[in-house]
């Protein structure tokens, strides 16, 4: 007999999610994934100017403020056939770099590392061995007896208080948390390093973009930091460096930390390289162009179908027919008003919320496909597609941390093993890793183009009468996003968003496919249906985002204003 549980919300993500899920035989035999909240982002925008939009979609989330940005402006260029000028491509190529190195961070450290990790185990640790299996995973600085020493005794003082602030309410003591006490206290040592860096990389980000969240520099048709080397009121080289600065920081944190820590917790959790896998569809899109057409990326995009990499289908540029004309959204069972699936272009949003329905409709979510294909969207997808292309950054982190994994797990693993819960942390941290190269060659690219007198950074949008069709994408933090605009005589006719969330969080379509949520689920081990962590390891490692808000506190934590939308 199957028991029905209910996790409502998932905790640690942004937004509101349930999940349920029927447990037998200590297993996921079925899942359901609902989104709990509607945006209604894509109504709010009919009628507006086109240029306002970026502005608009950027409130979709608190955190993912500048995909929706950089998806926008490319969305309403497309539709106008405009290129933007390469000092404009650069200054968003950085800013898209920092916020993933910042967003990626604190994924994992802070919303789901302690799926992982036991906190209160690393009371228990031996603090030389916990120096002892550092020192086999990297050279980080900090990783030193007195450091590790000091995080114990701050862990002590705090379990002894009772009040364990941002480690309360975990699954301490679960059957399924089997790290090493001395890889616990490591792994907090590093939980507490990462607040510190993911800081770094929201100042960096702040320097260039005018604030965070919500940007303030993008427009569209370019940029709107103004470049002059010798002008204290612009972006100039003292900005431009201490941007630099930051980011060369951030990125010793990722490949000296970030990375070996997920390495090192993957092979230590060997076990669960086989759970997780679901959907083996990935589908990838290109960005950080080189060129003002978006016909040249330093990070490649595409489609694999199963799994095989000899499948791979690549995306070539900013207009590719392969990515426009393959997307489809269905609300089959989603609450909105009727049956259909449909192109982005031809899509409306009209709310039509009834009952959680198992075999209904039961949730806000869409659910896109790509060639009647459920697609599984994320760091794994970019790196799968982009190691299936041969791309160098990518094969020869892909290779390296693979090798480590091997050596620390006492057996040797190939790419397979990403198709699992831990494989898309791996590919989370690889992808961290590689944007903390490409983000220095970018800053270095945008610093040498200035130096040639180039310091054109807006190309003037025009509005002609008529109607334009439109499409942009960007690779954010959690995969694939997609923006589609209809204008009509200079305003907004229709506007959608076909968001990461949206591919792995849908519900099934009209042929009952499950998506990639609800698939990964299945197979999954269930020790206990009271303490539900094996749900939230996979959940998690997707990084949800649904909906989330920015709160507006005082230094004292008091809140300042409350905005209800009618």
């Amino acid at each position: 007999m199957a028991q029905r549980i209910v996790v409502d919300p998932i905790t640690r993500i942004e937004g509101h999610l349930r999940i349920d899920a029927e447990v037998e035989n200590g297993a996921i035999t079925k899942a359901w994934s609902s989104g709990q909240m509607w945006r209604g982002i894509e109504v709010i925008l009919q009628g507006r100017d086109p240029r306002d939009a970026w502005v608009f979609t950027q409130r979709i989330c608190g955190v993912c403020t500048t995909v929706h940005a950089l998806a926008s402006v490319r969305t309403v260029e497309n539709a106008l056939g405009m290129e933007i000028p390469m000092n404009a491509q650069y200054v968003r190529n950085l800013v898209m770099s920092i916020h993933a190195l910042h967003d990626h961070i604190v994924h994992f450290y802070v919303l789901s590392a302690l799926d992982w990790v036991d906190v209160v185990s690393a009371l228990k640790a031996d603090v030389k061995k916990t120096v002892a299996l550092a020192e086999t995973l990297s050279n980080w600085p900090n990783n030193s007896y007195n450091r590790f020493k000091a995080v114990q005794e701050k862990v002590k003082a705090i379990v002894d208080s009772g009040q364990l602030g941002p480690f309360a309410n975990g699954y301490w003591g679960h059957p399924a948390m089997t790290l090493p006490p001395e890889a616990n206290l490591m792994a907090v040592s590093h939980y507490l390093e990462a607040l510190d860096y993911q800081r770094k990389a929201d100042k960096a980000l702040a320097i260039i973009s005018g604030k965070n969240p919500h940007i303030q520099n993008f427009s569209v048709g370019g940029v709107t930091a103004a470049i002059n080397p010798d002008n204290e009121a612009t972006l100039n080289m003292e900005r431009l460096y201490w941007v630099k600065q930051l980011v060369e920081e951030v990125r010793g944190f990722v490949q000296q930390v970030y990375l070996p820590d997920v390495i090192a917790i993957g092979a230590l959790y060997k076990d669960w390289l086989a759970y997780g896998a679901g959907v083996t569809n990935y589908l990838a899109v290109p960005d950080m162009p080189l060129n003002t057409k978006g016909t040249a990326f330093d990070l490649p995009g595409g489609t694999i179908v199963g799994g095989d990499l000899k499948t791979v289908k690549p995306f070539t540029s900013f207009n590719d027919p392969y990515f426009k004309d393959n997307v489809v959204e269905s609300i089959a069972r989603s609450w909105y008003k009727g049956n259909w699936s449909k192109h982005p272009f031809e899509e409306e949003t009209v709310p039509n919320y009834t009952d959680f329905q198992d075999d209904g409709k039961y949730s806000w979510i869409k659910a896109p496909r790509f060639q009647d294909m459920p697609m599984q969207v994320g760091p794994l997808a970019q790196v799968m597609v982009g190691y299936a292309q041969g791309h160098v950054l990518t094969k020869k982190y892909v290779d390296d941390a693979l090798s480590q994994v091997s050596s620390l797990a006492g057996a040797k693993v190939g790419a397979g093993v990403l198709h699992s819960t831990p494989g898309r942390h791996l590919a989370r941290a690889i992808r961290a890793a590689m944007l903390a190269d490409l983000a220095l060659e970018h800053w270095a690219k945008l610093v040498d183009n200035i130096g040639t007198g180039d310091l054109e950074i807006f190309n003037k949008p025009a509005f002609p009468k008529g109607e334009q069709m439109g499409f942009g994408f960007h690779e954010a933090p959690r995969g694939a996003l997609s923006h589609w605009i209809v204008i009509k005589d200079g305003k907004i006719k229709n506007y959608q968003c076909v968001v990461p969330s949206t591919w792995n969080a849908g519900p099934r379509d009209g042929k009952g496919a499950p998506g990639p949520y609800e698939a990964s689920l299945v197979g999954n081990p269930m020790e206990n249906s009271e303490l539900p962590l094996e749900v939230l390891r996979t959940v998690h490692s997707f990084d949800p985002c649904i909906a989330c808000a920015v709160h507006m506190l005082d230094p004292y934590g008091r809140e300042l204003t409350r905005v209800k939308a009618l």
